[in-house]
């Protein structure tokens, strides 16, 4: 029969206790310096080493070339008292569990006198000291408060507040901690390494979370997995169902969804979840713990090297994407809505139910009106603004310096009214109704409403191309039952591993992107930033994506790049772009000035060729809810950015 792990490699020295640096050096110096106490209490977590630090200091104080921190292992003391050892008469083990009581306690009193038979010290190891009994504690109190010069004690326990605070008075306290995921995944990888195991990398993060910092308990993980593995060794999904964890692969698929607050792609998930034979108990808190490291990617990029992180380099690349296209804001009210149905689903006969509902919660902020959904709602609109003000001018301005300096110098010139205006208009206009004033023909005096260009300034916008129109709203395509979108954020990490593997510059283009929708030939992606999305429609990125794409998922595609949320793009009907916007038409309030405003303002404005009038639906007019600036410019974005355009096409045309 083989040894166990735990057993078989069960540390010999003080150099070779893992993670316990803050007990094992004090140690250390006080052997050398000779300064050794007659009891110590060694608390902590089960399986930390404090009865393996026991024996090791019990093997340096009886060694023959000692008291030394680094037993010669050669002696007969050493020998007896190593992990494959016979033991020493003068070195007693107790366990307190079954010999804790006050008739335990005075026959060890009765012994303790007698000297040592073969050895410097007779020590006691009382393990579970915490089992002892008051009465049986109270028998030991002189004894450990004053005991013979070559007898010593070591307690161990888990519970340091159980032991009677007298016997705590009178001994070296020191406390162990759990190990660190870093140092226990080191050590596994040493002893898979010694025992010639073939281990996933993958697969040594799941055993360290299920040891739990334990090292018995980890090993004892490790032992079970490499005892059933097979020809290839222990394998991700091999340790994944052993030890019931959710695969990486489902969290992976729930995060995306998430991200693209794809309420479709959430229940599928949750289906496979159920259907694959999990606990949804397990999978909602592995859940919050991926949820937990994406916070942390967010708030620390460099998490998984100070290993504020324990995940795979693969695995923290798709993490760190996960974490950019989610805000804090929203990572964290995810986080603890599915934290509150984690806490619902403890007894409950309904535990699918309850995910399901969590989930759903999680991606509709709007059902919640505490400040943490509030602010996850305005987290989403800052990025959804951020992504409209700098859509339109970086996708359809021309590359030129010139376009700028005359927007700005046309917002300026139509803000400013004419003189003529100011006298015979007895109510303020507002700036931009003035521009559309001045655009309306001669032939057209009569009638207020009517709007015609005005001359275009002799500068250096003159000989510009006309401004584009902006492209018409986009409407995610039905799905044809072919390939879809939840299916190709399942291929989205070999989709980036190819671009990467083929252009880096592209791949950090496509961190930015979320799919929002696909048909059989066609992907939507989703940018926060139009940088990203206008630079990634140029060669030589689009035809690398558009390659990789053909290459993992098959066939041929097309490419649409989009800027906002994935979740929130409008339902509009797809179809060619609109011709050149129009100036914006006079709102109702113009027929009201002087009647002989009209004849000044179109006294300023040479005859032009007439154009069609717009549908006035095709400009929002601003509600009285809307903020208002004194001069009658809206406030938001949008409104800036149809000023500019009305600008631009009224002298366009002209």
């Amino acid at each position: 029969m083989a040894l166990a792990l735990y057993r078989k490699y069960r540390p010999q020295t003080f150099a070779e206790v893992v993670g316990q640096e803050h007990v094992t050096e004090p140690l250390i110096n006080a052997i050398r310096a000779g300064r050794l106490n007659h009891a110590y209490l060694f608390s902590g977590p089960r399986g930390c080493g404090k009865t393996s630090s026991a024996r090791i200091l019990a093997r340096s104080l009886n060694c023959a070339q000692g008291p030394t921190p680094e037993p010669c292992g050669e002696c007969r003391s050493c020998k007896a008292l190593a992990a494959d050892g016979h033991g020493s008469v003068d070195v007693i083990e107790i366990d307190a569990a079954s010999h804790g009581g006050v008739d335990d306690a005075r026959e060890l009193r009765e012994r303790a006198v007698f000297a040592p038979v073969d050895s410097r010290f007779k020590i006691y190891i009382i393990d579970e000291a915490h089992m002892v009994t008051a009465a049986g504690f109270n028998a030991l109190l002189k004894l450990v408060e004053e005991p013979p010069e070559y007898v010593l004690f070591i307690f161990a326990t888990t519970e340091p507040d159980k032991v009677l605070p007298t016997i705590r008075s009178r001994t070296h306290h020191y406390p162990f901690r759990l190990i660190a995921p870093p140092a226990m995944r080191d050590l596994c990888r040493r002893l898979c390494d010694e025992e010639g195991a073939i281990v996933a990398d993958d697969v040594l993060p799941l055993v360290v979370r299920a040891g739990g910092g334990s090292a018995r308990d980890t090993l004892s993980v490790l032992d079970q997995l490499i005892a059933g593995a097979g020809p290839e060794g222990v394998t991700y999904e091999r340790a994944a169902a052993l030890l019931g964890v959710t695969d990486a692969g489902l969290l992976d698929e729930m995060c995306e969804a998430f991200a693209a607050a794809d309420g479709r792609a959430v229940m599928e998930v949750v289906e496979r979840v159920v259907e694959g034979g999990h606990d949804p108990r397990r999978f909602a808190g592995d859940l919050l713990e991926r949820l937990r490291d994406l916070i942390v990617l967010h708030q620390v990029p460099d998490a998984g090297t100070t290993g504020l992180v324990d995940a795979p380099t693969d695995q923290l690349a798709k993490m760190t994407s996960q974490a950019t296209r989610m805000g804090t804001s929203t990572l964290t009210r995810m986080a603890e809505v599915i934290a509150a149905g984690l806490a619902g689903m403890r007894g409950a006969t309904a535990p699918r139910l309850l995910l399901e509902l969590a989930c759903v919660r999680a991606i509709l902020p709007g059902s919640d009106e505490s400040m943490a959904g509030l602010t996850q709602r305005l987290e989403t609109l800052e990025q959804r603004a951020a992504g409209a003000a700098f859509a339109a001018p970086v996708r359809d301005l021309p590359v030129s310096s010139g376009p700028p300096a005359a927007a700005r110098a046309a917002l300026a010139k139509a803000a400013e009214p004419a003189p003529v205006e100011e006298a015979a208009a007895p109510a303020a206009v507002p700036p931009w109704e003035d521009e559309v004033e001045q655009a309306k023909p001669a032939a057209a005096a009569p009638e207020p409403v009517a709007a015609a260009p005005a001359p275009a300034p002799a500068d250096d916008w003159a000989d510009a191309e006309p401004f584009p129109a902006t492209e018409s709203a986009y409407t995610p395509p039905a799905d044809a039952g072919g390939v879809t979108a939840a299916s190709i954020r399942r291929q989205w990490d070999r989709i980036m591993m190819a671009v990467k593997d083929k252009k880096r510059t592209t791949a950090a283009l496509l961190q930015d992107a979320t799919i929002a929708d696909a048909t059989d030939n066609e992907v939507v992606l989703a940018f926060k930033h139009a940088f990203h999305a206008e630079n990634l429609q140029k060669e030589p990125a689009y035809g690398i994506v558009v390659g990789v794409f053909n290459e993992v998922l098959g066939g041929s595609w097309k490419i649409r790049c989009e800027v906002g949320e994935a979740g929130s793009l409008p339902k509009a009907a797809t179809g060619p772009a609109p011709s050149p916007a129009p100036s914006r038409p006079a709102p109702a309030a113009a027929p009201s000035a002087s009647p002989q405003a009209a004849p000044a303002r179109q006294a300023t404005a040479p005859a032009a060729e007439s154009f069609e009038e717009p549908p006035a639906d095709d400009f929002d007019e601003p509600s009285a809810d809307d903020p208002v600036a004194p001069g009658g410019f809206g406030t938001s974005e949008e409104q800036a950015v149809k000023l500019l355009t009305t600008a631009f096409s009224a002298k366009q045309i002209a």
